[in-house]
């Protein structure tokens, strides 16, 4: 199976209030929805996150499921949370995969594209 049928949006918020620039610490929340655009139901099992920051510092995240949950999509069902990220430069980028399975046992691979984690005043 192709991952074309599970289709993952991002959406990023940057939390200046519990963010301390002064001590190098940017705090991000992320909002994924992952749709199954597909024909048969996955589940999402577990998740793998690069996750570099401004000075090319690389944090590398595996875990089972997301948010303590591993979601069952069916055909044309999403699925959305949110989770959150310090980073110690104020922008940096992520990106990543899903590792579903299908009912019958199938597994494969769902990209995440790679998003920016930029604060909203060095936006132009």
């Amino acid at each position: 199976m192709t991952q074309d049928l599970i289709i993952i949006n991002t959406k990023v918020a940057y939390i200046d209030e519990r963010s301390k620039p002064a001590d190098n610490q940017f705090v991000y929340v992320y909002t994924i929805t992952i749709k199954n655009e597909g024909s048969r139901a996955a589940q999402l099992i577990s998740r793998h996150w690069l996750i570099k920051d401004a000075k090319n510092k690389l944090n590398e995240v595996k875990g089972t499921g997301v948010v303590g949950e591993q979601p069952r999509l069916n055909p044309g069902e999403d699925y959305t949370y949110s989770s959150g990220v310090i980073l110690e430069t104020p922008i940096g980028t992520m990106e990543g995969s899903y590792h579903m399975q299908r009912d019958d046992g199938e597994t494969f691979t769902a990209s995440i594209p790679t998003f920016a984690l930029v604060p909203p005043q060095s936006v132009h």
